[in-house]
């Protein structure tokens, strides 16, 4: 009786995990043909300025802004490859994203 129970709820977790993940997908879709309807956007020059501002970062943050955004790779995983706790590496994270988000809003 408890392995049914443990599968049923796993079975719905799976499907509430793809419709969420599906009406993200939508979503961000719409957002991509609203920035290219919009005039004047240029998504060169929007990569150009992520980067600079992924560039501007000290070396750590750098490094676990790259792992965890563009790799999606899991805290668990970049503690061992970085020998670091999880902890410190979700704070880099946070201050990473944080002065990136900064960068970005200047111009």
């Amino acid at each position: 009786m408890y392995r049914i129970a443990t599968n049923e709820t796993l079975t719905f977790l799976d499907k509430e995990k793809r419709r969420a993940s599906q009406s993200i997908s939508d979503e961000e879709t719409g957002l991509a043909n609203k920035l290219k309807a919009e005039s004047g956007f240029d998504a060169n020059k929007l990569e150009w300025k992520l980067q600079q501002a992924i560039q501007a970062l000290p070396e750590k943050q750098r490094v676990v802004f790259t792992l965890r955004y563009y790799d999606e790779l899991p805290y668990e995983e970049m503690s061992k490859v970085l020998d670091t706790s999880t902890g410190a590496l979700k704070a880099s994270y946070h201050h990473a994203v944080k002065k990136v988000e900064e960068f970005l809003k200047k111009d």
